[in-house]
């Protein structure tokens, strides 16, 4: 009999420890810092300021990356040649589509529909010339270029400039 109690005994306080580690570790998590958290931002620039600064000097470089060019010396196809003009394209690219957070941020966002669909589309389009300067496709900017064209001209319909 004895042999039993001693098992018992055993039984429990391995029971017990096992409940208290489970509630050592839950305190544990909740004491825990939290991750951290996501920087407070502040709006400064206004839309128009972006749009000057930013949106139409990266989509400029888009536009004029690929082209022809007809003159009285003949004809002039244009398009990114070395890594550098590749990467001038590239980080417009990467411009447009940062510009397009930018202008979704705080109190920018003039309204949450059609404006946001219309950011979201130029920044969709800002993402296919970036996938064409990775493939290093002059049809794909050309093609990525006139989809961005359009999208800024559906919105500056909609939303004249001031």
């Amino acid at each position: 009999m004895r042999s039993v109690n001693w098992l018992f005994a055993i039984g429990v306080a391995l029971f017990i420890s096992g409940i208290a580690f489970v509630i050592a570790a839950a305190r544990m998590a909740r004491a825990a810092e939290p991750a951290d958290a996501a920087p407070v931002t502040t709006a400064v620039a206004s839309t128009a300021q972006i749009m000057s600064a930013i949106t139409d000097p990266a989509a400029g470089v888009i536009y004029n990356a690929v082209g022809t060019v007809i003159s009285a010396d003949g004809i002039k196809e244009i398009a990114p040649q070395t890594d550098e003009e590749w990467a001038a394209v590239g980080n417009s690219a990467a411009a447009l589509i940062e510009s397009g957070n930018l202008l979704l941020m705080g109190s920018r966002a003039i309204d949450q529909g059609d404006w946001v669909t219309m950011t979201r589309a130029m920044m969709d389009k800002g993402e296919l010339a970036l996938k064409a300067v990775e493939a290093r496709s002059p049809d794909g900017i050309l093609s990525a270029g006139s989809e961005i064209n359009e999208t800024c001209d559906n919105c500056h319909a909609r939303y004249q400039r001031q």
